[in-house]
């Protein structure tokens, strides 16, 4: 995983985001997705540019089923948006760097 992109698991999800106080950004993908294949750049250049803003992990939908079932992820990528621990937001699907960016800064 890239450098500032934190890898969620059930073991850590408690602990790594929702007792986490202040943003975190996750990017529910699999390996076999195509489209989570494209954002995965953007997501790693979004932590190098939020780092010690914003946390940003990735939660493996595969190998996690019991979080991506917990909230309800239909389709991937589906990057969701926490702050102090609480769900404020998601964006479903591959979508430009810049719409990322502006929902993470509206929430900051």
């Amino acid at each position: 995983m890239a450098e500032g992109v934190i890898v969620l698991t059930s073991n850590t999800w408690e602990q790594k985001v929702l007792k986490s106080n202040g943003l975190v950004v996750v990017d529910f993908w699999a390996a076999w997705c195509g489209p989570c294949r494209m954002v995965a750049p953007t997501i790693e250049e979004l932590a190098k540019e939020y780092a010690g803003r914003v946390k940003i992990g990735k939660l493996n939908t595969d190998e996690n089923a019991d979080i991506a079932s917990r909230y309800k992820i239909m389709g991937i990528p589906t990057i969701m948006f926490f702050k102090d621990g609480k769900k404020v937001d998601q964006i479903v699907g591959a979508v430009p760097k810049q719409q990322i960016k502006a929902k993470i800064d509206s929430l900051l």
